[in-house]
């Protein structure tokens, strides 16, 4: 007999989850969400490279964290990331397509495991995560019918990140991180 998978989570919790500021500044699009079952994609763009060319490591660890949040809620209790372990397996290319999915692997009243994987558009898995959440026994607090969810997408990010001037001078070496005073040399060096 064949498993028939669950329905669909309910349109107010699909958008609960959906509204995530960071997954909208990456073009991270949520694509489907069920009881213990996710799936999101990215394109690698631009914005999504590292040194090297190829998509960043966070980039593609923020793609397997949107559906790791999204999968690990789908049963509508408030679920919170306890561990997330990921192997990067293929660089992701520029325009790739990349499509995550997670599963769940274990359930319980407090804990819960999920495998999430990500593929290019040529199948090839570029990452793969394994991921444990605290479920914090709540439900999901979601909008009354007459109440609209409001979906729009976060300020533009600055393209570069100011740093001020620090106010004091930093101390210089030594100074302040030896109470006693300097250390003798090692035996070997005397």
């Amino acid at each position: 007999m064949a498993d028939v998978p669950e329905p669909d989570i309910s349109p107010e919790l699909f958008a609960a989850l959906a509204a995530d500021p960071l997954a909208a500044q990456l073009g991270i699009v949520l694509e489907q969400v069920s009881p213990g079952y996710a799936r999101a994609s990215m394109t690698v763009g631009p914005a999504h490279l590292n040194a090297a060319g190829t998509a960043h490591g966070g980039a593609t660890m923020a793609l397997l964290d949107v559906v790791h949040a999204a999968v690990s809620n789908s049963h509508g209790t408030l679920a919170v990331a306890q561990d997330v372990h990921t192997e990067f397996l293929s660089p992701g290319r520029p325009g790739d397509v990349l499509v995550a999915e997670g599963t769940e692997v274990h359930r319980s009243a407090r804990t819960a495991v999920y495998r999430i994987e990500a593929r290019a558009s040529d199948h090839r898995l570029v990452a793969t995560a394994l991921a444990r959440v605290f479920r914090l026994g709540t439900p999901w607090e979601l909008p009354g019918e007459e109440e609209v969810v409001a979906m729009t997408a976060p300020p533009p990010v600055p393209p570069t990140m100011q740093l001020s001037q620090v106010a004091q001078p930093l101390p210089t070496p030594g100074e302040g991180t030896n109470p006693s005073g300097e250390l003798p040399p090692p035996d070997e060096l005397r």
